[in-house]
């Protein structure tokens, strides 16, 4: 039956690429260990027209780098999405027959309204986005620097439920630095909204890579996915590793230099 179902696996895959070059679509791939993302810096969008809802959730899939906004996303305050979001959240609770008189359930919708708004996915809005300095390297410290184990809480934006994990980043310096805790900053600036685990490794690193004025940055992330953990497969042992390699980061030595610093298998 295992052996059925890993076939069924590959013929499905192999549908799906075959369908995807004839209709000149971007090919879905099985996972591998890593994914990495190098090739989506192009601004590329993949057409999801052959698949359907539950498809694109458990294929993971991504529209773009950009995390997609509507043009009228800042038209209302804060205040006033939270008033919104409230009356919704209890329409949501309501239709699932809870019993919002109860003390302990009556001030869930604004609790849930603040926090999706001052919170979780206070990522969304640009004017929460980190401050960032940069400093004159007068160190002339021209070696790598690694920040690495950022712990980081994300919500799927298939599922909205968490994506939990650590990001590991890493710079050659171009004259540059920047603060430590701004690495920290900028991690948790994208992962705070709904997200795609590939679109949060480039975003990271893209925005490195323009605040340090330099291509040589390196982003690792390795997270579990409650959208995997607690629905559909229920496996809670996985977790989804996606990488970001630029300038010398390219080059293999430096890139296992980096990988080595993580204490990860430097055979990728």
């Amino acid at each position: 039956m295992i052996l059925l179902n890993i076939m069924f696996l590959y013929l499905y895959c192999q549908f799906k690429n075959e369908l995807a070059f004839k209709t000149n679509k971007k090919p879905l791939l099985m996972k591998t260990k890593e994914i990495s993302l190098n090739n989506l810096i192009d601004g590329d969008r993949i057409s999801l027209s052959a698949l359907s809802i539950d498809e694109i959730g458990d294929e993971h899939i991504s529209t773009g780098i950009e995390t997609p906004m509507k043009t009228t996303a800042f038209d209302m305050s804060d205040d006033e999405k939270i008033e919104k979001i409230e009356f919704h959240f209890r329409e949501i609770m309501e239709t699932m027959g809870l019993d919002l008189n109860d003390d302990s359930l009556k001030g869930t919708p604004l609790r849930v309204a603040k926090m999706y708004i001052k919170e979780l996915y206070s990522g969304l809005n640009p004017a929460n986005k980190p401050k960032i300095a940069l400093f004159e390297n007068k160190y002339k410290y021209d070696q790598m620097l690694v920040e690495k184990g950022i712990a980081f809480y994300s919500n799927c934006e298939h599922h909205f439920v968490p994506i939990f994990g650590k990001a590991h980043v890493a710079y050659i310096s171009s004259g540059k630095v920047i603060g430590l805790s701004k690495l920290n900053r900028i991690v948790n600036y994208y992962a705070k909204r709904p997200q795609v685990q590939e679109r949060l490794t480039v975003q990271i690193a893209k925005e490195l890579q323009q605040c340090l004025q330099t291509e040589n940055v390196a982003v690792l992330i390795d997270a579990k996915h409650l959208c995997v953990a607690s629905r559909g497969i229920k496996d809670n042992n996985s977790s989804t590793v996606t990488s970001f390699y630029g300038g010398t980061f390219l080059e293999d030595q430096t890139k296992k230099e980096f990988l080595a610093y993580l204490g990860l298998n430097t055979d990728y």
